[in-house]
């Protein structure tokens, strides 16, 4: 018991610092990603160091569960990595200690993170999210510093365009400045030129002071015009002139109120109750526009048209389904400026309906929208503590099984799977942001596709299995596909059972028979469909390899060794599953449906089908020519 005891206090000291260190190495990799993002509103406003901490802490906190499953997955895979290398893993099972026990104080911390991520989730992640974009929101707003350069329009003030040719960085007098003041509109655009001017701040930061000396201001009276042609405008020569611009260089926080009404900051008693909520306004609005729809009558013409006057009666909506209505007889009884105006009011009447609803659809969509942001948001609380459980128990035994320490091959690893994982929930999330998919499935994707990988690779791991032995995948594909093999024949030197002549030959027709049957039913090539339903006759092609094999057998008895060795020209059949994909014809059908497996499959068994078609076509030329030599050998005798 103490020698259990010291061994989980050996793993937990292993994978601690590693997990501690990863941690923050991640961390700081995803907050780079956030400042590179984000750098264009935070560059050239004058921020406070304060004011960049406080958003790079909150960002840093955001960023904790895209940080702890890749933590988790790397450090896991470089502590058990390190026990293989230094065969102290071997060790430990040689002593009748299981991998699973090996893991089981690591399977213990792991869980009790996955639980305090997920209060992480509920409790501390909406409060941290809520000050970083309220604080991103108000850095955004905030306008730029004030540095304006040579030879160059200034754009950043609102409604001024502002060139300075030179300037003096010492006294700060500016010199050749053209001003373009365009707060009005185009159309009234003030311009004013002077050969120099001071810049600065009034005490309370809200507008620039500038000061003009020797220059002149023209500006258009585009309100006094009455025609487009000979607009006024009024030219003015100042020696001295002071102007102010508004220009708020303060950083004014915004409130963090609005930002928590967002379902970014809310709990999951605070989202399940903004979820019931809409829901029943969704039901409620959603019944109201049903009875308007059942009750509303959609017969809108003129009810009728006085005959001797021509005048249209007063407009009334008539119910289609209560009364018929000759609408062609009612036209063609006036004059055809009637009917123009007639069918201007029922075209003007449905596009007033199709507004209507249209607009009803939005309102709708909208709330359909808000609810689907707000169960993403739900299921986000918990799919970070089950993707750490998964990302464990992918670490942990493959770091066991390739058996690499160090931090190169687990950070290889550790990145395909972790980009795998996150193109796949990233996925998920939009298709279930758009509605294309229900929002279970679109946030649980990603956990049922990684968990059956970490379901494999502990059991492989359990089992000592080599999951990246060459020679295993090598076994495998060629189970898969098969290979090509040189068929061997050995004449026998004593030879007890004599062959006979008439015999081999019935044997070697039979055979010809049997691969000319197979040709002949396959003698083009399998549509998509059918070779998935159907594919090759499998029952018929082990019949044959058994004749074939039985013969060559019985030949080997033969004492003409021009015979026996032109046996080594019969292939050798492979029977593979991937002439027949399946037995079941619904399962085929299934297979089919998979386009982007099927289409690529549905290749490669065709080649081989082709392949084998030809080795049948070989088993019956060898045939003919092994029975001409037996009929010579036998007309010789």
């Amino acid at each position: 018991m103490r020698i259990i005891k010291r061994l989980h206090l050996f793993i937990l000291q292993s994978f601690l610092p590693l997990f501690t260190m990863t941690f923050f190495i991640v961390l700081f990799i995803v907050l780079m990603q956030f400042l590179w993002k984000y750098i264009d509103d935070l560059v050239g406003k004058g921020l406070e160091i304060s004011v960049i901490a406080e958003l790079f802490f909150y960002a840093a906190v955001s960023m904790v569960p895209m940080s702890l499953p890749l933590a988790i997955l790397l450090a896991s895979l470089m502590t058990f990595g390190n026990l293989g290398e230094k065969f102290e893993l071997t060790a430990m099972k040689a002593s009748g200690i299981s991998l699973i026990r090996v893991m089981a104080p690591l399977i213990v911390f792991i869980s009790a993170t996955a639980v305090g991520a997920f209060f992480f989730q509920n409790n501390v992640l909406p409060h941290a999210q809520v000050k970083m974009w309220t604080l991103l929101f108000s850095i955004k707003q905030k306008s730029p510093e004030l540095e304006i350069p040579e030879g160059v329009f200034y754009t950043e003030i609102t409604g001024y365009n502002l060139l300075v040719q030179r300037k003096n960085n010492d006294t700060g007098m500016l010199y050749d400045v053209m001003i373009y003041d365009v707060s009005k509109g185009g159309d009234n655009a003030t311009i004013m030129l002077a050969d120099s001017a001071q810049l600065a701040f009034t005490k309370e930061m809200s507008h620039l002071y500038l000061h003009l000396y020797n220059g002149e201001q023209f500006e258009n009276l585009q309100d006094q015009r009455g025609a487009r042609q000979n607009v006024p405008f009024r030219r003015e020569t100042f020696f001295d002139k002071e102007i102010l611009i508004p220009f708020d260089a303060n950083f004014n926080r915004l409130d963090d109120q609005t930002m928590r009404k967002q379902y970014v900051g809310k709990n999951i008693d605070e989202l399940q109750h903004t979820i019931d909520s809409i829901n029943h306004r969704v039901d409620s609005v959603g019944k109201i526009y049903a009875k308007f729809l059942h009750e509303k009558e959609y017969g809108s013409i003129p009810k009728s048209i006085d005959k001797k006057t021509g005048e249209i009666e007063p407009y009334k909506a008539v119910a289609m389904p209560k009364q018929d209505i000759n609408v062609d007889s009612i036209l063609q009884c006036n004059s055809a400026s009637k009917e123009i105006e007639v069918l201007k009011i029922a075209l003007n009447n449905v596009k007033d309906r199709q507004q209507e609803y249209e607009f009803k659809a939005m309102s709708m969509n909208d709330d359909k929208t808000s609810i689907r942001r707000h169960k993403i948001e739900l299921v986000k609380k918990f799919t970070l503590s089950v993707a750490c459980i998964i990302f464990f128990f992918i670490g942990a035994p493959l770091g066991a099984i390739i058996r690499k320490g160090g931090i190169g091959t687990p950070l290889v690893i550790s990145v395909f799977l972790f980009i795998f994982y996150y193109i796949i929930d990233n996925t998920g999330y939009k298709m279930a942001r758009d509605g294309h998919w229900e929002v279970w499935q679109g946030m649980w994707i990603s956990t049922a596709i990684l968990a059956p990988l970490g379901i494999y690779v502990t059991y492989k791991a359990m089992n000592d299995s080599a999951v990246f032995n060459p020679d295993a995948w090598k076994n495998f594909f060629r189970k898969l596909i098969g290979t090509h093999e040189s068929r061997v024949v050995v004449q026998k030197e004593v030879i007890i059972d004599e062959i006979s002549y008439a015999e081999a030959s019935r044997l070697f027709q039979n055979i010809k028979d049997l691969a000319q049957s197979i040709l002949d039913n396959h003698s083009k090539r399998q549509s998509y469909i059918k070779y998935y339903t159907k594919g090759f006759d499998m029952h018929a092609l082990t019949e044959l390899s058994e004749s074939l094999e039985s013969t060559i057998d019985y030949m080997t008895n033969c004492r003409d060794k021009m015979i026996v060795n032109k046996l080594l020209d019969f292939p050798l059949l492979r029977r593979l599953w991937i002439y027949r994909p399946t037995n079941s014809k619904w399962l085929g059908y299934t297979f089919a449906s998979i386009f982007p497996i099927g289409i690529p499959l549905y290749l490669i068994g065709t080649s081989q089908q082709k392949q084998l078609k030809q080795e049948i076509q070989a088993i019956i030329r060898v045939s003919t020519t092994v029975m001409e030599m037996l009929e010579a050998d036998t007309s010789d005798r």
